[in-house]
């Protein structure tokens, strides 16, 4: 069979026959018939090109397409450092969850051996931080490692997938047809046995408790548990990364979120439980060790994955199947009226009040800053439920994990596994591209914020209603408090003074400041009212922020 395409056009015909609607990336030789075809292209189908300043941003965004629509996001940079750039990107992305495929120019098959310019090993560079790293060879296998790298990126545990592409297969001749659109690969759901077992465990636990993980805060996951919950009405804890799936009607349920420091009320509802359910938790967000020691009671494991064991983690029960369809099943085997006994119902109401009087304000005085609980409320006074808040990573993601509540899966977005320092913006130009007409705020450190900061130029481009808050208070703030706590001093945490007002303008972004509870309001309300993006710089009091690692269970 002869036709007339070669692997650049293919590779394009490859991504419109798998729905891909974007490709992030900087140009360079290697790539640039991709581009040009990309750039060019008639074909309405064709994804878009969105061109950034720089290439880890690029698959930082892709990640975000991928964590907020199940499909991989696409990134494609040249050689040479422009793949060495997709690193960070990538092995946060395969650490939490989010299907990317990252392609990447390579230097002509016939220079792969010599030392030549822009020649890296790339595939063996990126090997440790996607789940699939490969290089093509001819032309005609372009298609199908392009399939197959879309496949293996959204399969259980998801993650990120790297193609090297020699520049000289991008303008082979192609003899073969594309590889057709994939069809969805299903899981079954839980076995009758272990579905019988499960339900007698939750009818006789006396404090049955559920973790919520990154795997279990899909839209079909969450609807299955809400619909668990409205016949059981089980406490539940988040990780970071399964934020929002409890609904308004189930907030007496939700007992906040564990992550990071082992002193919250949701790390004392499960050490105190005698049975835990597991709905997708993975432990890079959160390890058992900190959350499960000493627990005499069962654990069981509903999961996409087989659980990675450890001395802490030992499931009673595992299953293994699709999240949704085993919850469902669990649901409907419930018996009606099962209740908690009234003691166990008397301890919860105690935890809730407890929980909801971490919310209260403290005073402020002039000059010191904006309390960052002041920030959460007037944020939560302020989004709706169809808002997108990603957060960046510093104090402040501290403060918004224990405190901002979010009753939408996949609505608050946080980098657990990694912590990765620059995720905010680029996730929120994600948002703002897969949900227009959305509101979407993303909040960074003063820190973190300049890791990608100059994405705020591709947000201007793009003119993506993304409003961008800094807490700002000139250190590394995450790194100071703990460094005072273990030594009673700090090392290498300050940071010089920027104007964010004027750096915002010089993209062509409003700029505001609010110093105070009242200019938050008023900015925040002028920023959402705004078209294109606008940034508020908001100098914070972290006064508070020592009793992460001071405060103790004890305390609560």
């Amino acid at each position: 069979m002869t036709i007339s395409k070669n692997g650049a056009a293919a590779l394009v015909q490859s991504m419109i026959n798998q729905g891909v609607k974007y490709v992030f990336g900087i140009p360079g030789a290697k790539v640039d018939q991709l581009f040009d075809l990309l750039e060019n292209t008639d074909n309405p189908a064709a994804p878009q090109l969105i061109v950034t300043r720089h290439e880890q941003n690029a698959a930082l965004i892709a990640a975000g397409i991928g964590r907020l629509t199940g499909v991989p996001g696409v990134v494609a940079v040249t050689s040479g450092p422009g793949v060495s750039n997709l690193a960070t990107g990538l092995i946060t992305a395969t650490s939490e969850a989010d299907p990317v495929i990252a392609i990447g120019g390579q230097v002509p098959r016939g220079d792969l051996s010599r030392l030549t310019h822009q020649s890296i090993a790339s595939t063996a560079l990126l090997k440790a931080a996607t789940k699939s790293s490969v290089e093509v060879e001819t032309a005609d296998n372009l298609s199908e490692v392009f399939a197959n790298a879309y496949n293996e990126a959204v399969s259980p545990k998801p993650g990120a997938t790297f193609i090297s592409i020699p520049k000289d297969v991008l303008s082979e001749p192609v003899t073969v047809p594309e590889i057709k659109a994939l069809k969805p690969v299903h899981q079954g759901q839980i076995d009758t046995e272990s579905l019988a077992t499960l339900v007698s465990q939750l009818k006789t636990a006396k404090r049955p408790a559920i973790l919520v993980g990154m795997r279990g805060s899909t839209p079909a996951v969450a609807e299955a548990l809400q619909k668990l919950l409205r016949r059981y009405h089980v406490p539940v804890v988040e990780t970071f990364q399964g934020s929002g799936v409890i609904s308004h009607d189930l907030e007496d349920q939700f007992f906040g979120r564990v992550g990071l420091f082992h002193n919250q009320i949701g790390d004392q509802l499960l050490q105190n439980s005698d049975l835990v359910l597991t709905v997708g938790y993975d432990p890079v967000e959160y390890e058992a060790r900190f959350w499960n020691p000493d627990r005499t009671g069962q654990t069981v494991a509903i999961d996409s994955v087989t659980p990675e064991i450890s001395t802490d983690y030992q499931p009673d029960l595992t299953v293994v199947a699709d999240i949704a369809a085993s919850l469902n099943a669990v649901a409907a085997a419930l018996p009606e009226g099962l209740v908690l006994a009234d003691e166990q119902q008397r301890e919860l109401q105690d935890l809730r009040t407890t929980f909801a009087a971490q919310n209260t304000v403290p005073d402020s005085k002039p000059g010191q800053g904006v309390h960052p609980l002041a920030i959460v409320a007037e944020l939560q006074r302020q989004v709706t439920d169809e808002t997108t808040v990603t957060v960046d990573v510093g104090s402040h993601y501290i403060w918004m994990d224990r405190h901002f509540r979010s009753y939408n899966p996949r609505h608050l977005l946080f980098s657990n596994g990694m912590q990765t320092l620059g995720v905010a913006l680029p996730w929120a130009i994600a948002a703002a591209l897969v949900r227009p007409g959305k509101p979407v705020i993303s909040i960074s450190g003063d820190g973190g914020f300049l890791f990608s900061g100059q994405e705020l130029e591709t947000a201007v481009r793009l003119n993506l209603n993304i409003v961008q808050l800094i807490w700002n208070d000139g250190f590394y703030d995450m790194v100071k408090f703990q460094e005072k706590a273990h030594y009673g001093r700090d090392a290498g945490v300050t940071l010089g003074a920027v104007d964010y007002v004027k750096y915002a303008e010089s993209f062509g972004a409003q700029g505001l400041r609010a110093e105070t509870p009242a200019e938050l309001q008023a900015a925040l309300t002028q920023a959402l009212a705004t078209d294109g993006p606008s940034l508020i710089d908001i100098p914070v009091d972290y006064r508070d922020n020592i009793r992460f690692v001071t405060d103790s269970l004890a305390d609560l």
